[in-house]
């Protein structure tokens, strides 16, 4: 049976009274609350009987509420650093960015979160994956990054950080997939960074995750370690091959330029003995025409002395001496050790003129003038001997 049923056995009253009491009159319970409050401030109390009387708590009032107020005002202040950005929302909703400095904010009513955008992040992946050739490579990729927007870093997606990692391990495998194993690893390794920075920016444009790259860096290549003795093999036998090919190289670079140039000096010569021969077979053109114009003068005198310097040329060619005696006789000397001296400087000579050069130098005519004008020496001596 409840409290407050009629009759019967009744339970306790709940508000302290006994089972046939009714319930308790509200004004008296404020009042209770009220007499409670001042005597807690200072207020003085009434007689024994329980009645209080005391001064106004209004004044009491005002100075919780200026406390709480200052208390307020002081809880909303905070400091944001010089790298930092703050955002600022109100009542859960995006209100404004907040610079660096001292800040306010209306606590309860708005909330702030930091992002440090002066951080420079970075993070590597390493993933094995197949090339358009169809072999497995190695990659180890570095990525730096900084948060440009702090709005949609912490608004717009969730964990963009992750979204980063996962879109540079998509670009990276989608470059790497569009190209071969010696363009991973060697050929074309500087192109792979620049290709991976260009598609993964287009990717973090899309998504508007608000971070910015700042580098994108190729750390090693390789191949996995299953095949990485075979594939060491195949880089050493193009290696080889390359070091070949370019000593091939370096060594027509210089035998093509020697053979040019051999084969212009030699060009240079045959011209230089074309011009020679035709020079000398133009002036003994000239001189046979000067000689006859000379015999037509004087046949008989022309006659002698063409005779005489024949002569000297052919007795000049050899070692004979002719000697006069008193009786008119003439007897010839053949020095035989003269003989074999000049046949082997002949020899000598000849074979050296074959080895050495292939036209005819000035020299040899001018020893043959040299040669004539000394047989006529000889002669004109002979002959006024003889005479």
């Amino acid at each position: 049976m409840a409290w407050n049923e009629p009759g019967g056995n009744k339970p306790k009253d709940p508000w302290g009274g006994g089972g046939d009491q009714g319930p308790p009159d509200l004004d008296e319970a404020l009042k209770n609350l009220k007499d409670k409050i001042n005597n807690v401030f200072g207020s003085k109390g009434g007689g024994s009987g329980g009645s209080t009387g005391g001064g106004s708590p209004w004044p009491v009032v005002v100075i919780a509420i200026v406390v709480a107020a200052l208390v307020y005002g002081f809880v909303g202040w905070y400091q944001v650093d010089q790298r930092e950005r703050a955002v600022v929302l109100r009542f859960g909703k995006f209100d404004r960015i907040v610079e660096p400095g001292l800040n306010w904010r209306a606590p309860i009513f708005e909330q702030y979160e930091k992002v440090d955008v002066g951080q420079n992040r970075r993070f590597e992946i390493t993933e094995e994956m197949l090339t358009k050739d169809t072999n497995i490579v190695s990659v180890t990729l570095q990525v730096q990054y900084q948060v440009l927007d702090p709005r949609p870093f912490l608004l717009k997606v969730t964990q963009p950080e992750a979204i980063l990692e996962h879109a540079t391990s998509s670009a990276l495998r989608h470059v790497v997939g569009a190209s071969s194993m010696d363009d991973v690893l060697k050929d074309n390794r500087e192109a792979i960074p620049v290709q991976v920075r260009e598609r993964l920016a287009e990717y973090l444009n899309r998504y508007d995750t608000g971070l910015v790259l700042r580098q994108v860096v190729l750390d090693k290549t390789e191949a996995p370690n299953a095949v990485r003795d075979a594939f060491d093999d195949v880089s050493k036998a193009k290696e080889d091959e390359d070091r070949f090919r370019n000593e091939a190289e370096a060594y027509r670079n210089a035998v093509i330029p020697q053979a040019r140039g051999e084969a212009r000096r030699v060009t240079e010569e045959a011209e230089a003995y074309k011009q020679q021969v035709v020079d000398r077979a133009s002036g003994d053109a000239d001189r046979f025409t000067d000689l006859l114009t000379e015999y037509r003068k004087a046949p008989d005198v022309t006659r002698e002395r063409l005779y005489l310097e024949t002569m000297t040329q052919v007795f000049g060619a050899t070692s004979k001496v002719l000697v006069d005696v008193e009786k008119g006789n003439s007897l010839i000397y053949l020095p035989l050790e003269q003989l074999m001296k000049k046949n082997a400087g002949k020899a000598a000579e000849s074979a050296e003129q074959s080895a050495g050069s292939r036209a005819p130098s000035s020299a040899g005519a001018d020893d043959g003038g040299s040669g004539r004008s000394g047989s006529r020496s000889l002669y004109s001596t002979q002959n006024q001997g003889l005479r």
